[in-house]
């Protein structure tokens, strides 16, 4: 049965990928799932890529060999290449990738075979761990980036849009941490958040309006959304380094 969560389009272009991998290789494939914002109203089918985890049986590099000369094929259609594991690297990993398991036990759509993901137990220490981390990681990403970009308006624009992607997945972790269940859209999980934290969220926010309305700003009001991001950024790490666990 189709999850009424997954987006129809998203459906309709990964199908054929689906098939063409189950027709070949069926047997030795434990389950497949999309993941991601094709589970959400994020979903853009202009530019959002179609995200998936196919769990092997075992480790099989031919089955890398299967799916690599797919990629040109359907990543015309956004459909992304898979992340590949098994159910041992699963259970051996979630202490080190906890942000990213919690993150697809919330948004992830079986499409073949046992769902791993459901069920799978993380344990807060770990996943503070992480958002700890990773949060010191972005703001050294920041300093970097916004030096690369050299002055120019449109590539530090660019930078944090993109690097928006990557804080959704922390940011849901984080309202865990809190005692909170996180939502699916980033707009839901952005008032969450700030419930939760106390972080005033607007530059988040403002952030994912000008993703959306692909508008150009000035080199000023760029720079301002850029102190305001890093500050936020900063804030949330001492924030993240507080809970108690």
């Amino acid at each position: 049965m189709l999850d009424p969560n997954l987006n129809n389009e998203a459906a309709v272009r990964f199908k054929p990928f689906l098939d063409e991998i189950l027709n070949n290789y069926k047997e030795e494939i434990h389950s497949i799932y999309i993941i991601g914002s094709a589970l959400t109203k994020d979903f853009d089918p202009g530019q959002s890529d179609i995200n998936s985890v196919f769990v092997l049986n075992r480790m099989d590099l031919k089955f890398l060999e299967l799916v690599a000369p797919l990629g040109k094929k359907y990543g015309k259609k956004k459909v992304a290449a898979p992340l590949v594991m098994t159910p041992e690297y699963i259970m051996n990993s979630l202490d080190v990738f906890p942000v990213e398991f919690l993150n697809m036990k919330l948004l992830h759509s079986t499409v073949f075979g046992q769902d791993l993901f459901q069920d799978l137990e993380i344990k807060p220490s770990n996943l503070r761990l992480q958002c700890e981390r990773e949060l010191k990681v972005r703001l050294i990403g920041l300093r970097q980036g916004y030096l690369s970009s050299s002055g120019d308006a449109k590539a530090l624009r660019e930078m944090f849009i993109n690097l928006f992607s990557g804080y959704a997945p922390l940011f849901r972790a984080i309202i865990m941490l809190m005692g909170k269940q996180p939502p699916l859209e980033n707009e839901e999980v952005l008032t969450v958040l700030e419930e939760v934290s106390g972080l005033n969220t607007a530059v988040f926010k403002t952030v994912l309006k000008e993703k959306k309305q692909k508008v150009k700003s000035s080199l000023t009001v760029v720079n301002a959304i850029f102190k305001d991001y890093y500050e936020a950024t900063e804030k949330l790490g001492k924030i993240t380094d507080e809970i108690k666990i």
